[in-house]
């Protein structure tokens, strides 16, 4: 099953076109050095593995209290008086 139409399969087609483009063109108007810089800069980050996600809290830190105190069980909520 198809997830795009061909419309937008050939718009995205030409959106990734047009992107290289501006990169090629980019990329030509930095100096040699710049270039071959940014080249190793990228390559480097595309080497590196994947960064697990943020640890909810730094290690060694308490826990946040409850927010509000919680519901008593059933059995130890008082009767209500029925008249």
């Amino acid at each position: 099953m198809k997830k795009r139409s061909k419309f937008e399969s050939a718009q995205r087609d030409a959106e990734n076109v047009r992107l290289k483009e501006i990169e090629a063109a980019w990329m030509g108007s930095l100096s040699k050095a710049d270039a071959d810089a940014f080249a190793k800069a990228v390559a480097a980050a595309h080497a590196r593995p994947p960064q697990g996600p943020p640890a909810t809290q730094p290690p060694g830190t308490q826990p946040n209290p409850p927010k509000r105190e919680p519901r008593p069980k059933k059995e130890e909520r008082p009767q209500r008086k029925r008249y």
